[in-house]
């Protein structure tokens, strides 16, 4: 079992004290050496003299060895009292074949006593007492004519000195003890401290190491005793850490001072701390400053997460919106010279991917996005993900043609195809630019306004901003900002306009038609928002909830009466519904949430949107038929089908558009187009409704034609739920006035 070192207190003292002995011995050794080579025979006076003197010069320059370190060995310091033991015998020795040897015998005896009572226990000094106790006995022995009171005095006097110097050892022992329970008790509380503590001294030095510095820095305290507290510092912290310490020790005693450094710790690593230090070089018993020190290593990297979230996207790891304005306020402050540049991003239609596809596949393309923007930005410039599918990017010392360079590139970038998934996506990017030397504010809201105008020109494109856009701009946007409001405070209604069978003219189904009752315009309609829906990407959600209005009032209406069991209703899809891949799962949703039969309702699509992509067109119509539903080309002869690409597509309905209406019972011409267009639906098995129906004399004309349905003012105006309501229970709708 290895035995436990000591401390360097402990090895001072042992030191200190077996270099007193040593220096005794010598001067003792030397004194007798001179009496033998004075007063011994000159037989025996020849070799013991010389021999005394090197050992009293031995003994002597014991006293120059490095006895704090040797004393630190366990085995050394049980063999050092054999010094002390064989000292006895050489005494007696001298004091025996001396005349005046009991005189020395005693005194030197003393010596060793006190000597050994100095290091080792009690039991050693009483054996040592008793032992110099017997030799003085038997020095008596040799004598003649001693007294006997002298010897017992002598012999109790020894004795005496002995239990003396045993008392003291005992009592050193115990303070000893003592002092060691102290100290063991203040390094276990040190220990367990969250702290570790230093004491250094002017040089800076480390003196003192707490044994809580193995939880903080995860080194022994031997590590660092004796080191320079500069040197185990981070270089970059040393120059300002070593004018704290400086500064420390000129401040009053007991002042203390606060800093944060870096100090290394186990395998190389930086740990930070936090470090308060007090001046106690002014006590005698310290002469030191000491330094407490924290780790503040969790807190730091609290500190960096809570900053990184604060001004970082979480999704994309860009700079966000709060970091972005800083860093474009920045800019915008060391302006001399030079123009900045903004340039504002929107993802075109990101909603109706997110809808499609889900928020999270939603997520990944943000964050694939964001990575490959981050490919065309210079070093020295600052993309930003401002919110959901907005960016922005902030260019210094630039002009116009870079700007423009740059927008390009990230289109093209934008345009890649994306797989997510199991599908392929391609998305588009509308960029507003702004340059100059404006104000921050103005040149983000420039660049919004500029984004806008690209938006409105038709989307995948740039736009940089002229003050000319302004007001256009803004009122779209403001428009917009509107319609986002009507759609939440639920502003739109939904009116309904009869289609009737051209031969009884009664009601077979209704169309269902939006308006917008603005709060400060009144009643608008579709002409006045249905464009700019479609530009802004609302018409998407809007086209969702006049269905999904349109499918929950038939259903009521079949509950109110009889009359509208077999009542069909028309619903109109906009292109950028009809694109929307959410379509057919928005329909299936609807009719199961009304509770009304598939074939029950009629999509319109018109004919200009089947032709813009006739291949994706006839999928997407199929999937819609598979649902149950029923199909019409709504204002069919003006789009210019090819009657090839009519027969593959799978449409229940043709509407013949008003413009051929108008005229068919004046115009020759009109009479002849209408009346092949029901000959085409006949020959292709469709049903055909004639649209814009004002007078009898068209009403004539085209049941005489052999139109199915007609729709038109004729027949009613869009109305209220009510008013059709009452329709359904009339016999025959009024005729023209």
């Amino acid at each position: 079992m290895q035995r436990p070192g000591i401390d360097d207190h402990t090895a001072e003292y042992w030191a200190r004290q077996v270099r007193l002995g040593s220096g005794i011995a010598g001067g003792v050794t030397l004194l007798a050496s001179v009496r033998v080579a004075v007063n011994w025979a000159a037989d025996i006076r020849w070799w013991v003299a010389p021999l005394l003197v090197a050992a009293a010069v031995v003994q002597a320059a014991a006293v120059a060895l490095p006895w704090r370190r040797y004393v630190r060995i366990h085995r050394l310091r049980r063999w050092l009292l054999l010094w002390w033991v064989a000292e006895l015998p050489i005494l007696w020795l001298f004091a025996a074949n001396d005349e005046q040897g009991v005189t020395a015998y005693l005194p030197c005896v003393a010596l060793l006593l006190i000597t050994s009572s100095m290091l080792y226990g009690p039991a050693v000094v009483v054996a040592v007492g008793v032992t110099s106790v017997v030799g003085l006995l038997g020095l008596v022995q040799l004598r003649v004519g001693v007294n006997a009171v002298a010897v017992v005095t002598l012999a109790a006097i020894l004795a005496s000195v002995a239990a003396l110097c045993a008392v003291g050892a005992q009592n050193r022992r115990r303070l000893h003890a003592r002092r060691r329970s102290v100290e063991h008790r203040a390094e276990l509380l040190l220990e367990a401290s969250s702290d570790a503590v230093f004491a250094i001294d002017r040089n800076f030095h480390i003196h003192y190491v707490s044994p809580s510095v193995q939880t903080v820095l995860g080194r022994a305290p031997a590590e660092f005793t004796g080191e320079l507290l500069g040197e185990l510092m981070h270089p970059d912290d040393r120059i300002l850490a070593r004018s704290w310490m400086a500064a420390l020790f000129e401040a009053p005693e007991g002042g203390t001072s606060r800093i944060e450094m870096r100090i290394q710790g186990a395998y190389g690593t930086w740990v930070h701390l936090d470090v308060i230090g007090t001046n106690r070089h002014g006590d005698p018993d310290l002469r030191a400053a000491v330094i407490s020190l924290r780790d503040i290593g969790g807190r730091r990297a609290l500190e960096q997460e809570l900053s990184r979230q604060a001004f970082t996207d979480s999704l994309t790891g860009l700079p966000n919106r709060a970091l972005f304005r800083d860093r474009l306020a920045q800019a915008v402050a060391r302006i001399d010279d030079t123009e900045i540049g903004v340039l504002l991003l929107d993802l075109d239609d990101f909603k109706l991917i997110n809808d499609d596809l889900g928020h999270s596949l939603g997520d990944e393309l943000l964050a694939t996005i964001a990575t490959r923007l981050s490919r065309e930005i210079g070093p020295g410039d600052v993309l930003a993900r401002l919110g959901g599918d907005e960016f922005a990017v902030l260019l210094e010392d630039t002009d116009e043609p870079a700007a423009v360079a740059l927008a390009e590139r990230l289109l093209r970038a934008g345009r890649e195809q994306i797989r997510l998934g199991s599908r392929e996506v391609t998305c588009s990017l509308s960029i507003g630019i702004a340059g100059g030397t404006r104000p921050a504010e103005q040149l983000l809201r420039d660049a919004d306004l500029a984004m806008y105008a690209a938006k409105r020109a038709g989307r995948n494109a740039y736009a940089v901003f002229d003050p000319s856009m302004s007001r256009s701009v803004l009122e779209e946007a403001q428009q917009r900002v509107d319609m986002e409001r009507g759609l939440a405070e639920d502003q739109f209604e939904v009116l309904y306009q009869p289609v009737v069978d051209m031969r009884t003219r009664r009601v077979t189904g209704v169309e269902a038609l939006v308006r917008w009752r603005h709060p400060e315009r009144g009643l608008l309609s579709p002409y006045c928002f249905i464009a700019a829906a479609e530009a802004n990407g609302l018409i998407v959600p809007l086209g969702r909830w006049v269905l999904r209005r349109a499918c929950a009032q038939l259903a009521r209406w079949r509950a109110e009466t009889p009359a509208a069991a077999h009542l069909r209703i028309n619903v109109n899809l906009s292109a950028r519904q009809f694109q929307y891949a959410g379509l057919v799962d928005d329909v299936a949703a609807a009719l199961s949430d009304a509770g009304i039969p598939a074939n029950h309702l009629t999509l319109e699509i018109t004919e200009s949107m089947l032709m813009a992509d006739i291949t994706a067109a006839i999928e997407t119509l199929g999937a819609l038929r598979s649902l149950g539903v029923s199909l019409a080309i709504d204002d069919f002869g003006t789009g210019y089908s090819s009657l090839s690409y009519l027969k593959q597509l799978p449409v229940d309905i043709i509407k013949i558009d008003k413009s051929f209406v108008d005229g068919v019972d004046t115009d020759p011409d009109d009479h002849a187009l209408v009346n092949a267009m029901v000959g085409l639906g006949k020959a292709l098995r469709m049903q055909t409704v004639a649209e814009g129906i004002e007078t009898d004399a068209q009403w004539s004309v085209l049941r005489r034609i052999g139109c199915d349905h007609g729709q038109g003012y004729l027949f009613g105006r869009p109305a209220d739920h009510a008013t059709v309501l009452g329709l359904l229970t009339t016999e025959d709708l009024p005729a023209a006035a």
